[in-house]
Order: structure tokens, then sequence, then C-alpha cells
């Protein structure tokens, strides 16, 4: 059996009352993430690590920020969008770890529904996601709650 790890980081700008998406849930912040997509962080991340590993370059190589089809869009067709490329490839998904990095809000009693809708968008049981988070302690851009950081690493193997 082949398999292959992948990484992935994303960062986006938080704007005051602007939706907070992260994923694939709407969050209840008086700040949200800025993007031209949704600027769901930790899909993004998730993403790039999955692309990351199938050798597929980046999420902004498929979904350019310059295309308007993608303005506005959920995160969740572009992670439905990214497993197809896997899935021509003959990859498929063995396991994520995510973690999210902000000041506010908390992030744990929404980790389940991110874990179904991640899950669901993927084709995987929600056993194979983790997601945790962490402040930055109020220290740098995370910690004045100007932005919103994402790193994921993912397992996957040749179907």
């Amino acid at each position: 059996m082949k398999i292959r790890v992948g990484f992935g980081f994303d960062v986006h700008q938080l704007k005051d009352q602007h939706p907070f998406v992260v994923g694939g849930v709407t969050l209840e912040h008086h700040k949200g993430a800025f993007g031209h997509s949704d600027a769901d962080v930790l899909l993004h991340a998730i993403c790039d690590a999955l692309l990351g590993a199938a050798n597929l370059r980046d999420i902004g190589f498929h979904f350019k920020n310059t295309d308007d089809r993608w303005k506005g869009i959920s995160s969740i067709i572009l992670l439905k969008e990214t497993v197809k490329l896997l899935t021509e490839k003959g990859w498929q998904v063995g396991n994520i770890d995510a973690m999210l990095c902000l000041e506010a809000p908390k992030i744990n009693p929404h980790i389940p529904a991110m874990q179904e809708n991640i899950a669901a968008a993927i084709g995987i049981s929600t056993e194979e996601i983790s997601i945790k988070a962490t402040t930055n302690e109020l220290m740098g851009f995370v910690g004045r709650e100007e932005g919103v950081v994402a790193y994921a690493v993912c397992l996957i193997e040749k179907a």
C-alpha cells in the first residue's frame, strides 16, 4: 500500500460584522474571516494538506481568488472538489488532524458539527477527523483578534 502525508496552513484576516465560518459551521462572533470564498480557514488548510499529499499543487492553483466562480462559495464545495481531484489520481483520505489558532470564540462546542461536515464532504468517518483549538496567549495578530490561523496534516492512501 502506498501512503503519503500532507501539510496545510491557512490564515485569514478577521473583520467586524463579517460572517465567521469554520469547518462549515457559522460561529456567533462579532468578527469573521474575510476572503474571496466564505474564508473557512480550517477547510482551506485541510484542502491544502490533501492537495499537497497528492502532489496536486495548492488551493490557490485550483480555486483562484480572481475567479468569480469561487466568490462567496462554501468551502465545503471546495473540499468536495479537492477530494474529486484526489480520487481521479487514485487516492483516498485516511485521516486528518487539524489545529485552529484563535482567541475567540470557543471552538470546542462546535467540533462535533465540524467533524460531521468534513466527514460528509470527504466520505470518511468522523473518527478519522481530529480538530483541536488553541489561543495565541494574546500575542501577535491572532492575539489581537486581527486574524485566524489553521494547520492541518493528512494521510492519504492509494485506493
